[in-house]
């Protein structure tokens, strides 16, 4: 929450006096790109409108969104902290950010983007948060266009909401270069819409055909049993909205729930995936409990919990979409 709440400041310094009329423009151009089919031929974020609306109306969602895939790494693999990060497309930053909420430990971080607006806010809201995290980042300008990029080697690599900016060969050169890089970890994250699940469904192959391991959210390497097309792997996270987010998108509610999917495996024997994931809102009846899983066998089930299982239905109360079942028992201790 510190890592939320300094990132929060610095947004609402750096965004202060945009022209309502300017960000509302540039909102609608976003969401237009990012619900989409976005352009390949130019970066999203072009000029400094849009940087400043995309930081006022999508970052805190995608810092939300990295946030929780980047906790369900760390959650697998509790005794690793990485010491170093890349950020492939990183733009802003959000998923840099979101890797100092989860890992609090200092590390070296390389931010690399092709539009050097988005790396201009990004030191920007670094330099404005003067007790963040992100003092010692390095944001460099890169593209990932054109054929495979060689990446600087890091523990962690990182390609949130990126891939839908390129072209086919474009987004599977770069996950390549991507695996090349990571001496450890490669955490994926994409809008949670189809188009975005098929991406990270592509590129969760080409992650298992790396040798690399998959720690969530599935529970197993085997093929996804949900066929893009028909359906979709998705997870939510709740994003409570600021005066200024609420302003420059135009919206009342104070929160908005932030759709992503994601992918997060490594390359080390370490970490155990969840037994099962929970791939549904669960259901909440009288004296039972609705769970759609994905198991560890690469299949799909529901189950139903009754009140007669005692512990594992009162677990089961406490379960929230995007959880491993059984829950561990620090998630029950939580709640």
């Amino acid at each position: 929450m510190v890592i939320e709440q300094e990132l929060r400041g610095a947004l609402a310094a750096l965004v202060e006096g945009l022209p309502a009329r300017q960000a509302a423009a540039a909102v609608e151009r976003l969401i237009a790109s990012y619900r989409g089919r976005t352009p390949t031929e130019a970066p999203v974020l072009r000029h400094r409108a849009d940087v400043a609306a995309y930081a006022a109306y999508r970052m805190p969602a995608t810092f939300a969104a990295a946030s929780a895939a980047l906790r369900e790494l760390a959650d697998r693999i509790p005794d690793w902290t990485p010491g170093s990060h890349l950020d492939v497309g990183g733009g802003t930053g959000a998923a840099t950010w979101a890797a100092a909420e989860v890992w609090q430990a200092p590390r070296t971080t390389l931010v690399l983007d092709w539009a050097e607006p988005a790396l201009d806010l990004g030191r920007e809201l670094a330099a404005r948060a003067p007790a963040g995290p992100l003092p010692e980042a390095e944001w460099r300008r890169g593209s990932l266009r054109g054929g495979a990029a060689e990446l600087a080697p890091a523990d962690l690599v990182t390609v949130s909401y990126v891939l839908g900016e390129l072209a086919e060969d474009d987004r599977r050169a770069a996950v390549d270069a991507a695996v090349r890089a990571a001496r450890h970890a490669v955490v994926l994250v994409e809008p949670g819409t189809p188009d975005g699940y098929a991406r990270v469904i592509e590129a969760r192959s080409a992650l298992i055909a790396a040798g690399l391991r998959v720690l969530a959210p599935c529970p197993h390497d085997a093929a996804c049993p949900i066929v893009p097309g028909e359906d979709w792997c998705h997870f939510s996270v709740r994003v409570s909205r600021s005066s200024l987010h609420r302003r420059v998108k135009g919206g009342e509610l104070p929160y908005e729930d932030e759709k992503f999917s994601y992918v997060a495996a490594v390359r080390d024997p370490e970490g155990t995936p969840a037994p099962a994931r929970i791939i549904r809102k669960p259901q909440l009846r009288k004296g039972q409990v609705l769970l759609e899983l994905c198991e560890e066998k690469g299949s799909l089930t529901r189950r139903t919990v009754t009140k007669r299982e005692g512990p594992l239905y009162r677990e089961a109360r406490k379960t929230a979409w995007g959880d491993p079942w059984p829950m561990e028992s620090g998630d029950a201790e939580a709640e």
